[in-house]
């Protein structure tokens, strides 16, 4: 997933989770919150995939002087 469609669900979960505890709406709030929160576990896996992908990158390079 894009760390801009990471972000426009971050912001989608903000706005349902307000939307729902200015209407009172407990569902709609908890909602929003489980879009943060899985969110934000997406763009750490993404971070985790580029930096294993930089490790990698780092070593072939170091491989392909040697």
């Amino acid at each position: 997933m894009s760390d801009l469609s990471n972000k426009a669900q971050d912001v989608t979960g903000k706005v349902k989770e307000k939307v729902g505890d200015v209407t009172g709406n407990d569902e709609l709030k908890g909602e929003g919150q489980g879009d943060q929160v899985e969110s934000k576990a997406k763009q750490v896996a993404d971070d985790a995939k580029d930096a294993a992908k930089g490790a990698v990158d780092k070593v072939k390079g170091l491989l392909h002087r040697g």
